[in-house]
């Protein structure tokens, strides 16, 4: 199938071409058909000539619906462009014209309706008109049809002239990830809730999980059905006019401008920086604006950086990509302002005083907005899901990145992280030398990084060591500070007592608290052991030596005579034994050694 929007003046005929072409009406309301006036968005199809199936979106015309023009025309991938021939060019044709020339449609094809009221030289004085108005757009080179709905003339030759258009058409992507912007959203007695929109990329199979982004929320929903021409389908190929019966969702949820989406694979976003396409310098714009994308019109607020670029902000988030196409227009206005892309998803903070100027000047410097490169550099690493995410080039990381793990990440973030953990290792042992080192997780609000990965790379950027859940530099040993003394001191009294122990008046006699004593263990000068007893670590092999003299097995308290210690000694360090396999114990009061 392919899907065409009508576009043109109001009252120019664009329902009585639609219906001509394909035998159905397309205004939907009782008020539409009072009043012979289109208010809404209308569906209907047809087959053409070679076969293809076309589906028509028909949009109102008149200045006060322009909102739902909007709707019906963003998601379309071609236009059908409707100019009356007996009253030429008017003011919804420039609003209509602007919007397409705004939202990128560069194919189409223009009827000139109504030419059984119009002789020859009128009919070649609006050619001429239309030619004038649209050169420099993208349907500058379209063909004008001169059609009457009412006589039948050129309705065949307009058939044709679609088929041509829609075989030159870029061929969607069945294998992209879904996002139908909501068109209509209702529900069936017997089904429930059904959404109808324009499929322009991606499939969508009957059971698939989606998720339905309302109201600023990811609503997970499961599709019970498909309908496409009012026939019921088990899947849905772009482009193409879909109804998509939904579970977990009701219909009074749901409102025009809201999509369905592949789940976890779109950025939901309220800022992000444009450039102008068409239409107005960004700088004479207001501020307070109505910007339409999709089938969404949403309040926003435009920062302009210069005449080509601005920054928007949303009342309300949107699923986003790079080179999303913006319509902009004032609140109430009847009139199209200017037209603007998405060039960064993620931009950077506008804190200082001419930021936004700078940050204009940066943005004017972009050959590529797809090369991930310019992000990158504000951002200084991303996930590469991330960068897949906002519609980036992905293929190969560009210069200055390097590809780690899941991310991207350029050599100058690896450098700052690298410094900065140096730094503050080096004032953290600075500040407290008898620590073991600095912990990985102040290390991790160091660099700003949650994910270990991350700050593994900057150790080893840094040629740093992590152990024990610290980092220090390599072989660094523990500098004992004031506690020095107080451990030289301690280590000659046991060099000639190997397990008299000191008492804790002692330790505190000597300056030895906890800490120190915890820093002199980690350089390997002394041995704690359990209820507060300090010993020398070479007490472990004199104890196995002086037990090999006494006959085996040996009790407590022989093993305490043989060691020359206390009760308070001999318990912990023959448990000690016990836990590195030198003793085993054979019954409650009896040990030999292994």
């Amino acid at each position: 199938m392919y899907v065409v929007a009508t576009a043109g003046h109001v009252d120019h005929g664009k329902s009585t071409l639609a219906r001509a072409l394909t035998g159905m009406d397309p205004d939907r309301w009782e008020e539409e058909k009072r009043r012979g006036l289109t208010i809404d968005l209308g569906f209907v199809w047809t087959h053409l000539p070679s076969g293809a199936d076309v589906a028509f979106v028909d949009v109102p015309g008149h200045e006060r619906f322009l909102g739902n023009m909007l709707a019906g025309l963003g998601p379309a991938p071609v236009v059908l462009f409707v100019v009356a021939a007996d009253e030429g060019w008017q003011a919804q044709s420039t609003d209509h014209r602007d919007a397409i020339a705004a939202l990128g449609i560069s194919h189409g094809v223009v009827a000139l309706t109504r030419a059984d009221r119009a002789d020859d030289q009128r009919r070649q004085e609006v050619r001429a008109e239309v030619g004038r108005q649209l050169a420099g757009t993208a349907l500058a080179d379209a063909a004008i049809i001169e059609v009457s709905a009412k006589t039948g003339e050129g309705i065949e030759k307009l058939r044709a002239e679609l088929d041509t258009v829609l075989a030159a058409a870029p061929a969607p992507d069945a294998e992209r990830r879904v996002r139908l912007w909501v068109d209509r959203s209702f529900s069936v007695k017997g089904a429930g809730t059904v959404v109808t929109g324009t499929l322009g990329a991606g499939s969508i199979a009957v059971g698939d999980r989606l998720e339905l982004l309302s109201g600023g929320e990811l609503v997970p929903v499961e599709v019970r059905g498909l309908h496409s021409e009012n026939t019921a389908v088990v899947s849905a190929q772009p482009v193409t006019r879909v109804a998509v019966n939904l579970r977990g969702v009701e219909a009074e949820a749901i409102s025009r401008g809201d999509s369905l989406l592949s789940p976890s694979t779109w950025r939901v976003t309220q800022e992000f920086d444009v450039r102008r396409v068409s239409g107005e310098s960004l700088s004479d714009v207001v501020q307070e604006l109505i910007v339409h994308t999709g089938t969404a019109g949403v309040e926003a607020r435009v920062r302009p950086l210069s005449g080509d670029f601005a920054r928007i902000r949303l009342s309300a988030p949107l699923a986003l990509q790079l080179g999303d196409r913006f319509v902009l227009r004032g609140p109430g206005a009847r009139h199209v302002l200017a037209g603007v892309e998405i060039v960064d998803l993620v931009p950077p903070a506008l804190r200082r005083r001419g930021a936004a100027a700078r940050r204009a000047e940066e943005l004017a410097q972009l050959e590529d907005y797809r090369n991930p490169a310019q992000s990158l550099r504000h951002r200084g690493y991303v996930l590469l899901s991330e960068l897949e995410q906002d519609g980036y080039e992905t293929s190969a990381p560009p210069a200055g990145v390097i590809a780690f793990n899941k991310w991207w990440i350029t050599a100058r973030q690896v450098g700052q992280w690298k410094q900065a953990l140096n730094d503050a290792v080096q004032e953290h042992m600075a500040a407290k030398p008898l620590s073991v080192g600095l912990p990985r997780g102040a290390a991790r609000d160091v660099l700003g990084v949650e994910e270990d990965s991350l700050l593994n790379l900057a150790v080893a950027a840094a040629k740093l060591e992590s152990a024990e859940g610290v980092i220090r530099l390599p072989g660094a040993a523990v500098n004992l500070g004031e506690a020095e003394a107080g451990v030289a001191e301690l280590e000659r009294r046991l060099k000639r007592e190997p397990f008299a122990a000191p008492e804790a008046a002692d330790l505190r006699e000597l300056g030895l608290g906890n800490k120190e004593l915890a820093a002199a263990e980690r350089a390997g000068r002394l041995l704690r052991l359990k209820d507060g007893v300090v010993l020398l670590p070479a007490a472990v092999a004199e104890a196995r030596t002086r037990l090999q003299e006494i006959e085996q097995p040996f009790s407590t308290s022989q093993a305490r005579q043989a060691l020359c210690t206390t009760r308070r000694v001999a318990i912990p360090l023959l448990e000690q034994l016990d836990a590195k396999g030198i003793t085993r114990r054979l019954d409650g009061s009896l040990r030999e050694l292994a």
